[in-house]
């Protein structure tokens, strides 16, 4: 594993994280998910992103995150591992279980903390802006996550570039400097790319990219159309079937042929063209199995792209 330093600080994270996002919940297999998670921190992945409301049922994925910390990682390990959760979508009924309130983040904040049977989490973040709160109770609530203790840095998740700006010079002046931003970022959702990513290494703030494998478009699974099984299929999933197009689909074979070239998977290759811009601190994976995680860390092995392979895939994705 490959570590980058995250942004202008002196935390490191490895290039690629496990997000807790799917396959942690209630519903899913308990072995399973501590078997990837054991796998993970094995192969030197440090980082494990949660969410209070990753499950589902919201809150289980950090219950179960925390028997797996209990039973696997005892003593100074705590030491080697980065844990991140976040607040800010609906976690609970009635007016204060979500948005940006500093009553909802804090309360929030607690309530993992009891979840993962932790003292502190390494990251605390708002999960998405508030409009209709003021940025600066927002960010005071994250300030006050660190200075008492319960967070070693404060991070933001899905803000806009001006927004970002905002909230870092807002952290900046409270003396809890802004660590990371957790953004949407692949071949398909090129959005921080428009102004995002360049606020962030102004600011000297680090980039950590979820959904990087597009919730599963850029793997060989849509090759021949949508599957049964996949999440393009499921109409309670997140990605919707409108969104796996014919078109797109082309563009997926041409891809994944390009891949074929370099040796690579089509999911390998969407990591490594990611982590080639060096202010991406790292990619965030979900993995469903032991092999599937290892498959994602292998993309590590060739992160190294041609001009004409570049020119190739912008030629593609246009």
């Amino acid at each position: 594993m490959k570590y980058n330093r995250c942004g202008k600080s002196g935390l490191l994270l490895p290039q690629i994280s496990l997000g807790l996002w799917h396959n942690f919940g209630s519903v899913d297999s308990f072995e399973n998910a501590e078997s990837i998670a054991k796998a993970a921190f094995d192969k030197g992945i440090t980082h494990f992103d949660l969410a209070n409301n990753y499950g589902p049922v919201p809150g289980s994925a950090e219950t179960n995150f925390g028997t797996i910390l209990k039973n696997n990682f005892k003593g100074n390990l705590r030491d080697e591992i980065v844990i991140t959760t976040k607040a800010g979508y609906t976690m609970w009924d009635g007016p204060y279980g979500d948005w940006g309130s500093r009553k909802y983040l804090l309360s929030s904040l607690d309530q993992s903390l009891k979840r993962m049977n932790l003292e502190y989490v390494d990251i605390f973040y708002s999960h998405r802006f508030d409009p209709e709160t003021p940025l600066e109770e927002t960010m005071m609530a994250l300030d006050y996550a660190v200075r008492s203790g319960k967070a070693l840095y404060a991070g933001i998740s899905n803000y806009n570039p001006e927004q970002t700006r905002e909230a870092t010079e807002i952290l900046k002046r409270l003396g809890t400097p802004c660590l990371i931003h957790q953004v949407k970022y692949s071949m398909f959702v090129r959005t921080p790319e428009e102004g995002l990513l360049d606020v962030l290494e102004e600011k000297g703030v680090g980039c950590i990219a979820f959904s990087p494998l597009a919730q599963g478009l850029l793997t060989d699974k849509y090759l021949k159309g949508i599957p049964e099984n996949s999440r393009a299929h499921n109409p309670n999933g997140h990605l919707k079937e409108e969104e796996v197009s014919e078109e797109r689909i082309q563009k997926i074979i041409k891809l994944n042929d390009l891949a074929k070239q370099r040796n690579q998977s089509l999911a390998q290759m969407a990591l490594a063209w990611l982590l080639k811009d060096n202010r991406v601190t790292s990619v965030l994976i979900g993995a469903s199995s032991v092999g599937q995680l290892n498959n994602n860390i292998d993309s590590l092995q060739n992160l190294e792209f041609s001009t004409d392979e570049l020119n190739a895939i912008e030629n593609i994705l246009r």
